[in-house]
């Protein structure tokens, strides 16, 4: 069977299991018990417009889901199913910020491509943060001063309260030779966000923000 999950739905899912975990250890009521694995089977499915039969029966494997060691499993055997990110090179990276001469790409080859929905790096150096995102199958790129802060905020990106810091990126305004500022407060570490990321839409929401 070939991939069919993103990572945000894997993430997804992987909430679906703690909330099971979570049932399991405090209360032995059968029929609250029966009603979260109908609730998560129900929610897991719909993360696919219409799954095949082959796909059903992987994703209702969750409702064997009582403990941590379960979650493990499960989630272990869900893992070759995960879509990885598009293929990203230093050429892609270069094509994709071509004024941005010194440029320092991450180390591609450490990053496990099914465990993001956007790759994030900042290069100290300059201050700055880039962001690689797939919008209709396509990569974007994305890049803007970073201010790290000293407080813990909501991610624009994963909406989860993580140590952030604010992204701003500069765009093009609406008379020619003009410019504005347009950012948020991301997460200051990209692998985590995308960690914490169990869908695309506030992704794609501050993409198009900051491109157009």
């Amino acid at each position: 069977m070939e991939p069919f999950l993103r990572n945000d739905q894997y993430n997804f899912i992987k909430s679906q299991t703690q909330i099971l975990i979570n049932g399991h250890s405090t209360t032995s009521d059968t029929g609250v018990i029966r009603a979260l694995k109908a609730v998560a089977i129900d929610k897991v499915l719909n993360l696919i417009a219409e799954p095949t039969m082959e796909q059903k029966q992987v994703l209702e494997q969750i409702v064997t889901v009582k403990d941590k060691g379960d979650a493990e499993q499960f989630l272990l055997a869900l893992s070759p199913f995960v879509i990885p990110f598009k293929s990203v090179t230093e050429q892609t990276i270069t094509k994709l910020f071509p004024k941005s001469k010194k440029l320092k790409a991450p180390f591609l080859q450490d990053i496990d491509l099914k465990k993001i929905s956007y790759l994030g790096w900042e290069d100290k150096g300059t201050g700055r943060k880039y962001i690689i995102a797939q919008q209709e199958n396509k990569l974007e790129g994305l890049h803007g001063i970073f201010r790290r802060s000293s407080q813990k905020g909501i991610c624009t990106l994963c909406n989860c309260h993580e140590d952030v810091g604010m992204f701003l990126a500069e765009i093009k305004g609406s008379e020619q030779g003009t410019f504005i500022k347009r950012g948020n407060y991301i997460c200051q570490n990209s692998f985590i966000c995308n960690s914490n990321i169990t869908d695309l839409e506030k992704l794609k929401d501050f993409v198009m923000h900051l491109k157009t």
